[in-house]
């Protein structure tokens, strides 16, 4: 938290789930970071282009923290060359969800390729002390058993035509362009794949498994599977995952990908069902049925799970927060605080 004092800061993404915990946490930091004169606050720049609205709360964030500014801007488009410096870049602008990738997957290969290549520019005309990109355990495909729990090293099994394309194989040439911007210009780039974060700040209408999942069980519905129960994950919280995401942005570790997730428990998606309708205590049933999305399994992998070995040795990154804790705490939060435009509890 210290390295952080008096940074300035870009985040781009800044309206979606990264940049909910992101922005909540740089305010935080600036709340408790002393007092008088000697008060280091973190600038921020929060920028989005808001392709999937402007959620109530990045605005009554700007508002109630002086030293976050919120900008409307394509990251596709180059960053103004007259701006300030920025000391850290968190590049998280990209479109995660497969139903909705599917839905813009131009847009989505644009902002994790186009709007890569600019923020690694940024970062090399201002000579940053260091930038991070989101990339995705999606780049590994569908492992073969022998690869799970899935390490750095494996290079993965992508297709590069198909439904789940625009994203997966964006984000592999993503990461060669940091590995390219590290080797060429020395630029202090480091790349995170998270795997399946979870949290406050991750919309009921993101149409992920967690979101749907809970919101059926709120409304006292029954839990809907779209496939047949057997696909198995391992999901993290978000403060774990911002905790390993922070650690590789103040690493020395230019040029690497990091695992950043939880290595169990690996748990199928029928028994995730089954545990989030115990933990809202509403009685809702788990059903498996086929999507009404023809491609929604097309390329689905059946397991993922990370190997933390390396984000263990080099960062000392050690989540905490066990699944079943994480998963009342979103259920809390989607039935105490989420805004009321997004409240979709109802029968």
């Amino acid at each position: 938290m210290e390295s952080l004092r008096g940074a300035r800061i870009l985040l781009t993404g800044a309206a979606g789930f990264l940049g909910f915990n992101f922005l909540h946490f740089f305010s935080y930091l600036n709340g408790v970071g002393g007092s008088g004169k000697r008060k280091r606050m973190i600038r921020v720049v929060a920028a989005d282009n808001f392709l999937r609205g402007r959620p109530r709360w990045i605005a009554e964030l700007g508002r109630a923290d002086p030293n976050i500014e919120i900008h409307r801007c394509d990251v596709v488009k180059p960053w103004p060359k007259q701006s300030v410096r920025f000391d850290y870049i968190i590049h998280g602008a990209s479109i995660a969800s497969p139903t909705y990738y599917r839905q813009y997957p131009l847009e989505t290969l644009d902002a994790n390729v186009a709007g890569l290549r600019n923020m690694l520019e940024l970062a090399r005309r201002n000579r940053s002390s260091s930038m991070l990109f989101f990339s995705s355990s999606e780049i590994y495909g569908d492992p073969p058993p022998a690869d799970i729990p899935t390490a750095e090293s494996y290079r993965g099994n992508v297709s590069c035509v198909g439904p789940r394309a625009c994203y997966d194989e964006s984000k592999r040439l993503g990461e060669t362009l940091c590995y390219i911007y590290a080797e060429q210009h020395k630029l202090p780039v480091k790349m995170v794949r998270p795997f399946n974060n979870y949290g406050p700040g991750l919309r009921l209408t993101d149409r992920r498994v967690l979101p749907d999942f809970c919101a059926d069980a709120i409304a006292g519905r029954t839990i809907k599977i779209y496939s047949d129960g057997t696909p198995t994950r391992t999901f993290c919280y978000a403060s774990d995952a911002l905790t390993g995401y922070l650690l590789v942005l103040l690493s020395t570790c230019d040029g690497q990908a990091f695992n950043i997730g939880t290595d169990g428990p690996e748990i199928s998606m029928r028994d995730l069902g089954s545990l989030v309708a115990k933990l809202s205590g509403g009685g809702s049933d788990v059903e498996c049925q086929a999507s009404p999305e023809a491609a929604y399994l097309i390329d689905n992998p059946q397991r993922r799970c990370p190997d933390l070995s390396k984000a263990r040795r080099l960062l000392g990154y050690r989540p905490q927060v066990y699944l079943e804790e994480g998963l009342r705490r979103l259920l809390y939060w989607y039935q105490h605080f989420l805004p009321l435009e997004e409240n979709i509890f109802q029968k």
